[in-house]
């Protein structure tokens, strides 16, 4: 859910094929779908997520359609080699989904700051959040996170991660949560990332337990 302030290298390209999603009483909803991201010069990354949704309710059907498409940039203002943090500006924004079953069918806007601090032996911690804007003003939230990683093997790199969100626009409660992550390496071009999360308050309503899969290419 925490997002680093490393933008892709210029020229490169960073592609995730994913299936992600989180269980409540309520049901199940997630999206699957691809995530680009291109170094457009240094220290600026653009992304394009192209997701679809579904969401199956408790004791009831399920739905299946396109869920909100999102533009984002990433720029690098500071660097842990001047300053000693790497920090970022990542503006993300969600197009209306055009559903009224999934996804949101209004717009809005993530504006957070993500920074990091490496540290010799393979360990590393990011983390930081923002607040997402609509149109429609009840459905303002922010989110706050924290990951901290270690390079276990070579090809190996483990991570944890603590989570909030506020109360977003369709009346969820606040949650809070806790997940564990993993990148495996195939090679220089392939990688397989997983996450798995449970929510630490308002469970039920909110996070019995989340994941996340992908299959990473770079080039």
């Amino acid at each position: 859910m925490s997002d680093d302030p490393e933008p892709t290298d210029t020229g490169h390209f960073e592609i995730y094929t994913f299936n992600t999603g989180t269980t409540t009483h309520s049901g199940t909803a997630g999206e699957s779908g691809i995530d680009f991201n291109y170094g457009a010069a240094p220290d600026l990354q653009l992304t394009a997520t192209l997701p679809a949704g579904f969401e199956h309710i408790a004791g009831g059907g399920t739905n299946i359609g396109m869920s909100n498409v999102e533009l984002a940039a990433k720029y690098r203002f500071l660097h842990q080699d001047a300053f000693g943090l790497d920090v970022s500006i990542f503006p993300r924004v969600f197009l209306p989904s055009g559903s009224t079953a999934i996804g949101d069918n209004h717009a809005s806007v993530l504006l957070p700051v993500w920074v990091q601090k490496d540290w010799g032996g393979g360990w590393s911690a990011f983390g930081g959040g923002g607040c997402v804007f609509s149109d429609i003003r009840a459905a303002d939230f922010c989110e706050l996170g924290a990951v901290v990683t270690y390079q276990v093997l070579p090809k190996l790199l483990l991570g944890a991660e603590l989570f909030h969100q506020t109360a977003d626009a369709h009346g969820t409660p606040a949650t809070t949560s806790f997940g564990v992550g993993w990148r495996y390496d195939l090679d220089d071009n392939y990688h397989l990332l997983g996450y798995v999360r449970r929510g630490v308050e308002n469970t039920n309503e909110t996070d019995r337990y989340s994941w996340y899969t992908s299959i990473l290419f770079t080039f």
